[in-house]
């Protein structure tokens, strides 16, 4: 696997584990995901997969095309919301990673301008 597919699949398991944990924590679930929930995961994990801009960018949220649909936009952001601060409890390192990676991308595009 190159260092792209692996840049896609992290980014695709700190996505899917804020779902998971808002799904478990807002919906009540056990063991798997709602319904509404698992069709959100499944549509980030196809944005990703077709994401033209991977290469240059760390996450969605830095992007400056967003190719989510208003109402699947506006899920995501929700969850982001609810599970970020969370993931530091559940998990420690992937929301550092994340964080650290966020910061540094910001800090790439600000040099740029």
């Amino acid at each position: 696997m190159g260092a792209l597919e692996d840049k896609r699949q992290r980014e695709k398991r700190v996505v899917g584990e804020m779902i998971a944990l808002y799904c478990r924590r807002k919906h009540k679930t056990k063991g798997g995901l709602c319904p509404q929930c698992a069709a959100l995961a499944e549509y980030a994990g196809q944005r990703s997969d077709r994401c033209p801009f991977m290469e240059h960018k760390t996450f969605c949220s830095n992007c400056k095309v967003h190719c989510y649909k208003p109402e699947m936009r506006r899920q995501i952001r929700l969850v982001m919301r609810f599970a970020g601060p969370r993931m530091l409890l559940r998990h420690p390192v992937l929301a550092v990673r994340h964080v650290a990676e966020t910061i540094r991308e910001k800090k790439r595009l600000e040099r740029r301008t």
